[in-house]
């Protein structure tokens, strides 16, 4: 054998370990799932930013019960494709035992450990198209408001009483907050509560025959929607119990990635320390905020125009003071929920957006610019995507079995956050989802 031979026959072998190396490591990135590279997302070989949207109703829409519409999903996800939003957080299902007016139905867990098929089902559909679409899911596995049940319904199942409603009248924010607490010390809760996530993420998906944890339309598993410890008596345990959740997912499934779902400090009993510790989890792999301008009062929603300013300027800082902990702990940070009120407060799909507009393009510029400067901003859901929906006309503003559903859950008035396929606003987030694709 002559020397060329030789060196051809050398680089044969390295050619030969170097792609078993790449097909055989879980981590490369054509895997298709998406991973954390310093301080950011990182999906198909590329840096990841995104404008999504809260669509937490895409898994009743692909059941079969009297609430799901395949056709209406069908169209739902085509139209987000078509405006770039491929990045949807969507809730895995609801926990209830009976109807409530006012609360998220048909449930998925109807009793501790006891699922509806045909809601588990909706899931995998919704998954199987939104594969076919490149589109990524963040699924929150549970609630600390009692809109689907959540800590309060664990809380009814274990002999605490009746699951209180923050929206009920008769029900004080103190009462509400002293009820919730509880869950965090109700043992038979948490380990329902944790039995629940290792049902759902050991899932094989019954139409695709893949299991989840090998899903890369799956983003990120999501410990539950706005997690409080609502008083902080109950911070210590608050903590425990999200780091025994997020390591039972990674025990699981290591392909995906682990968020909290935290509001930031404002979900943290005003402890911006709290904060900063659940996101130094190990297993959680990057931060989240949540911002409501209407609900923290930095708006007046009778003077939306003259206040719009001032909500602008409170949420830079909000934002800022959060990507300073991200900085900190190198992991992207999402605003994974933000609304804003329609103009004059309304609820009607014809009224006009323009404060909601400025508001949002405030928030699609700050992660742009992160973009442009690969920093650790990464993206963001508006909250939230009403889309075909249309309000139903029997208990106007309130929603009524078998009206479409919208962005707006059943506690809240229907429109009063929902952005419609005709809004202007939709026209803005395509405008801005094609400026994220030109930085890539």
């Amino acid at each position: 054998m002559n020397r060329n031979q030789s060196v051809r026959k050398a680089n044969a072998v390295v050619l030969f370990f170097c792609i078993l190396l790449f097909f055989t490591n879980g981590s490369q990135p054509n895997s298709g799932f998406i991973s954390v590279k310093e301080g950011h997302f990182y999906a198909m070989g590329n840096d990841y930013y995104y404008i999504g949207a809260n669509f937490w109703y895409g898994t009743i829409l692909g059941s079969t019960t009297k609430a799901g519409d395949r056709e209406r999903l069908i169209d739902e996800l085509d139209f987000l494709a078509s405006k770039g939003i491929d990045n949807l957080r969507i809730m895995v299902g609801a926990d209830l035992s009976e109807f409530h007016p006012k609360r998220v139905t048909p449930a998925l867990q109807t009793s501790p450990g006891v699922y509806n098929e045909n809601l588990f089902e909706g899931l995998d559909y919704l998954l199987t198209e939104m594969s076919k679409r490149k589109m990524y899911a963040v699924l929150y596995l549970t609630n600390s408001w009692d809109w689907s049940g959540g800590y309060g319904q664990y809380l009814e199942w274990n002999g605490y009483g009746p699951s209180l409603s923050v929206v009920d009248t008769n029900v004080s924010w103190n009462d509400f907050q002293a009820y919730t607490m509880q869950f965090h010390t109700c043992q038979p809760c948490i380990d329902q509560y944790l039995a629940h996530i290792k049902k759902i993420v050991s899932r094989k998906n019954s139409i695709s025959g893949l299991p989840f944890k090998d899903d890369p339309t799956i983003m990120a598993w999501q410990l539950g929607n706005e997690p409080r410890a609502f008083s902080k008596e109950a911070i210590p345990a608050f903590e425990n119990n999200m780091k025994a959740a997020a390591r039972l997912i990674k025990s699981i499934d290591n392909n995906h990635l682990v968020s909290v779902g935290s509001e930031g400090i404002m979900g943290c009993e005003g402890s911006m320390e709290l904060f900063e510790r659940l996101h130094s989890i190990p297993e959680v792999d990057y931060l989240t905020i949540h911002i409501w301008p209407k609900n923290w009062r930095w708006i007046d929603e009778e003077k939306l125009d003259s206040t719009l300013d001032i909500a602008v300027l409170k949420t830079e800082a909000y934002i800022e003071s959060h990507v300073a902990i991200a900085k900190k702990l190198q992991k992207p940070l999402v605003i994974e929920e933000f609304g804003f009120p329609r103009d004059g407060h309304s609820y009607t799909p014809m009224s006009t957006t323009v404060n909601r507009d400025k508001y949002y393009e405030s928030i699609f510029r700050k992660v742009l610019q992160s973009a442009a400067s690969k920093e650790n901003l990464s993206g963001c859901n508006f909250w939230s995507y009403g889309g075909f929906g249309r309000p139903g006309t029997k208990t106007l503003p309130w929603f009524s079995p078998g009206d479409d559903l919208l962005g707006d859950p059943p506690c809240e008035e229907q429109g009063l956050n929902s952005v419609f396929d005709a809004d202007k606003t939709i026209n803005m987030i395509e405008r801005y989802n094609f400026l994220f694709r030109d930085k890539h």
